[in-house]
């Protein structure tokens, strides 16, 4: 089906890292790619010929822009954990509420006690929430399973999941997300390399690999062992780095070769410097600076004076950010973090999309690139800011079929 969407107040495109804004624009869409756009002014829409029929859309004067890419979530799991919330914000810190029992191994309980088609009633649910959103592209770690078994169990919802569509999801294997009680440090990361990993690989249930590189949990050097492994395994790497210390975790993504470094909100200049020389992606995540009250932030600014790519994520999950609405998140970038409206879009899209590697069919509006976009029903897309508690999209196409309509 082809469509042409007309009456664009605003069409939001990107071009060399820079926000531009077409005014009282089009989009044509055909077999599922974007064909053309531009000023509907200085362009003869040809709607109908002898070959082709489309499907006419008016955006009734509203913006439209690419669909969104949430490249960090932890979206597959069972439990929530609402004490801790309370908890925290009776003065706890989040070391203090795992420490007494709560945190991630909290969510691995219930989650290996889930079955696979409970995690993925749930997940599907969470999933359909996310469209009506607009997110059109997500990515999905484990990591609440902590064992073979349940790894492998949430990593076979994520397969079904991609299965069934109708977004693009990218499955990421995060079994170094903390330490289970049963085991040591030293068994459960031979464990990972010896067992996990391989099976991860054989039934190419992952594309990524991730660790969560933080005193307390994995060591620099556990982590660099465990991704060189999966690197060995032809997955992309991907590290939780420099969240709650400096652990060395973005010096590790730039040695392994890293996609993107997440978190970074205690990185070193040196750091900051390779990750910038390797082109390494700084995925920053603002509902989880903002639930937990952190005082600390990313250094936004030399990642700035460092031209590092800025993507920005939910990191939903049930403990840190159960937050799934990624235009919330992208106002929470600019009043949190202080990006400007055009880094958080830009990182909400094209850039996000280059975390995940796929900046060459999703991310952005452009001749050739997958037909992911979303009609808002705000007539500026300053709006998305101005009126950040409130859900803007009317429409979500996913290569060129309507996926999610208002109502």
């Amino acid at each position: 089906m082809d469509i042409l969407i007309k009456d664009i107040s605003q069409l939001l495109t990107v071009k060399k890292n820079r926000l531009r804004v077409i005014r009282d624009a089009f989009l044509d869409i055909r077999d599922g790619k974007i064909f053309d756009y531009g000023s509907q002014k200085n362009s003869k829409l040809k709607t109908q010929n002898a070959k082709r029929n489309p499907v006419v859309i008016s955006a009734n004067n509203c913006v439209v822009m690419p669909g969104f890419v949430d490249c960090h979530t932890h979206l597959v799991f069972a439990g929530f954990r609402e004490k801790e919330l309370e908890e925290r914000l009776a003065g706890k810190s989040y070391r203090e509420i795992t420490k007494s029992g709560g945190g991630i191994l909290n969510t691995v309980n219930a989650t290996r006690k889930a079955s696979f088609f409970e995690l993925l009633t749930q997940a599907r649910q969470r999933i359909r929430e996310a469209i009506s959103w607009g997110v059109t592209t997500l990515e999905i770690k484990s990591g609440y399973g902590l064992d073979t078994e349940n790894e492998l169990k949430i990593l076979r919802v994520i397969r079904k999941l991609r299965e069934e569509g109708p977004i693009d999801i990218v499955p990421t294997f995060l079994g170094a997300h903390a330490l289970p009680r049963e085991k040591t440090k030293e068994e459960y990361v031979d464990e990972i390399i010896n067992k996990m990993l391989p099976r991860v690989s054989c039934e190419k249930l992952a594309v990524f690999c991730d660790v969560f590189c933080e005193k307390g949990f994995f060591s620099a050097s556990d982590a660099e062992r465990i991704l060189r492994k999966a690197k060995s395994l032809g997955l992309l790497i991907k590290i939780h780095a420099d969240e709650i210390t400096s652990s060395g975790g973005t010096e590790v993504g730039i040695k392994v070769g890293a996609v993107s470094c997440d978190h970074v909100i205690y990185p070193s200049n040196k750091g900051i410097a390779g990750m910038a020389k390797k082109g390494i992606c700084a995925v920053l995540l603002p509902g989880t600076v903002f639930f937990l009250k952190s005082k600390k932030r990313p250094p936004v600014h030399k990642l700035r004076e460092y031209k590092v790519p800025i993507a920005i994520a939910s990191d939903f999950n049930p403990g840190t950010c159960p937050i799934n609405k990624m235009p919330l998140i992208t106002a929470l970038a600019s009043f949190v973090l202080n990006l400007t409206m055009e880094e958080a879009i830009i990182g909400a899209t094209q850039n996000a999309a280059k975390a995940l590697r796929l900046d060459k069919r999703v991310g952005s509006i452009r001749k050739g690139k997958d037909a992911d976009c979303l009609i808002l029903n705000i007539p500026d897309y300053r709006f998305l800011f101005y009126n950040f508690g409130e859900n803007p999209v009317r429409m979500v196409i996913k290569r060129g079929k309507v996926i999610y309509h208002q109502g």
